[in-house]
């Protein structure tokens, strides 16, 4: 009985001990997954009694932590009763530019970075360390240590806002849902056959008639015969809007790419200034959804206007990239149209593919004067590649592979794993969506470098992106539904490094985070 007794008293400690490292091992479910992390023993109390520490360049960052803690926690740190210090400092040892350290003692946290990237990262994660804010005035943070970076340098997620608009308060909660995910670039799809959403001063009745349609398509596209809701629907972002949205996502450093769509997908634009087209007739702004006829005439005057809309779009976006849409372009009015086939036999070019090479190419070289790049769908590798462009490839990975093996930067959005607007799940109550099947696991399972690149050509994979396409999403609870949690899954896709991966892990995590999203 005595052996009993004593070894009773060895395994009760050990089991509190290991049900302890347990407790805190949950309490690390940080999302995208760290590269590493370290748990040490003790907790930081996070109080009012704090004192923030940062370099001038971490400022910002720093601002954004004090703000976030008084908005969730009501904290409001207090310098003068300050007993512990959360300290941001510039480390230019650490070799990636989004990358960081963060270590968690009892008295201080450190947070170490190469510039406010990364010191925004850290704090992404010292966020989700701290427990859900409820009516305690302190909450106990793990003591730990991580040392963190991405996987990829372009981690994206889309909106498309020209089948249906959101508001500013909406784009801004999306840029944020996103930047606390670690993704850093916005893909705001401003133009579309259905409405135009951008204000160009030059061209008036871009916001007068191309912004606005009559009526809405009803039920699915195969729905037969198609039915309308007979209300007028439209709307855009005035250039100061578009300002202030653009200054918001610097914070969270999260890049915005404009998208102009050219020459296809232009309906709207058309409607508005019907000599924009090959046939000069008028034509509506599109009710429903699908693919159109209506392109733009590469004449002289379609250029001119083209440009126009960049001078202003550039002025308006200070990122590297503008995107140019180039995608889903019929050939049909190009190849009835006297002026197109003209300058098909003068140039020299080959077909109506080669139009829509040199219609590219021509507006690239416009862009690059801009001190810009452009970015394209995979569309725009037909008839030949505008020299300096990046190709984002939707119809699988072909686009992707022929772009990097021709040494073009490309970012992939395949359909198969990155399209968001299809359905999520096969319950019969998984509300209209477009189309297709893409659970949760089969986006955590991309892998966006295809298999038949080499180690070389795979450097030309920035990242990728998850579009959600807005034919089906008329509200903004909508879009939040069919984005989360399948974003979530991609953040860590685009961060985490593969050997860390586990998603039996990432689930558990994850039903950690949704408290967060509720």
């Amino acid at each position: 009985m005595k052996h009993s007794n004593f070894l009773l008293y060895l395994i009760i400690p050990l089991f509190f001990s290991c049900n302890i490292d347990t407790i805190q091992q949950k309490e690390i479910g940080i999302i995208p997954e760290p590269l590493f992390q370290e748990l040490d023993k003790g907790v930081f109390i996070m109080d009012e009694k704090v004192l923030l520490v940062s370099d001038p360049k971490l400022s910002e960052v720093s601002d954004y932590f004090k703000t976030y803690f008084e908005e969730n926690y009501q904290i409001e740190f207090d310098a003068q009763k300050g007993t512990k210090k959360i300290i941001f400092t510039i480390n230019n040892a650490i070799p990636n530019e989004e990358g960081y350290e963060l270590k968690i003692e009892e008295e201080n946290i450190f947070i170490e970075s190469k510039n406010a990237r990364g010191a925004f990262y850290a704090v992404q994660s010292l966020i989700q360390l701290v427990p859900l804010p409820s009516d305690l005035n302190s909450y106990e943070i793990p003591c730990l240590r991580i040392k963190d970076q991405p996987q990829f340098t372009y981690r994206g997620m889309h909106l498309d806002v020209g089948r249906h608009f959101f508001s500013v308060d909406f784009i801004k909660k999306y840029i944020d849902l996103m930047a606390r995910l670690k993704m850093n670039t916005f893909h705001w799809h401003l133009t579309e056959d259905q409405g135009w959403r951008i204000e160009i001063k030059k061209y008036p009745k871009l916001q007068e008639i191309a912004a606005y349609r009559k009526e809405t398509l009803v039920g699915h596209y195969n729905d037969q015969p198609h039915q309308f809701d007979g209300k007028p629907y439209g709307g855009f972002y005035t250039q100061e809007e578009i300002k202030e949205v653009v200054a918001y996502a610097l914070t969270r450093q999260v890049t915005i790419i404009p998208e102009i769509e050219m020459p296809g997908h232009s309906q709207a634009a058309i409607a508005a200034y019907p000599e924009l087209g090959c046939s000069g007739k008028q034509v509506e702004v599109a009710t429903k959804w699908g693919i159109f006829d209506e392109v733009y005439c590469p004449k002289e005057s379609t250029f001119n206007f083209l440009e126009d809309v960049i001078d202003e779009v550039v002025a308006l976006f200070p990122g590297k990239y503008i995107h140019i849409g180039g995608d889903e372009a019929p050939k049909t009015n190009w190849k009835n149209c006297e002026y197109c086939q003209k300058l098909i036999k003068k140039e020299g070019l080959k077909d109506e593919h080669g139009l829509q090479s040199y219609f590219i190419t021509r507006m690239e070289k416009y862009i690059n004067s801009k001190g810009r790049q452009i970015i394209g769908w995979d569309e725009i590798l037909e008839g030949g590649l505008a020299p300096n462009a990046t190709v984002m490839s939707w119809r699988g990975t072909k686009g992707a592979v022929q772009a990097a093996k021709e040494k073009h930067d490309v970012i992939l959005t395949p359909g198969s794993h990155c399209y968001f607007d299809h359905y999520q799940s096969e319950n019969e109550n998984e509300p209209l969506a477009i189309g297709g099947f893409l659970p949760l696991e089969k986006v955590y399972h991309f892998n966006p470098i295809p298999e038949e690149l080499t180690d070389k050509e795979a450097t030309y994979v920035l990242g990728a992106q998850g579009n959600v396409w807005t034919e089906y999403m008329e509200t903004e609870k909508q879009v939040e539904y069919m984005a989360y949690p399948r974003a979530v899954a991609l953040s860590e896709v685009l961060w985490s490094s593969p050997k860390n991966k586990n998603y039996q892990d990432f689930i558990h995590r994850l039903e950690q985070y949704q408290k967060r999203l509720d």
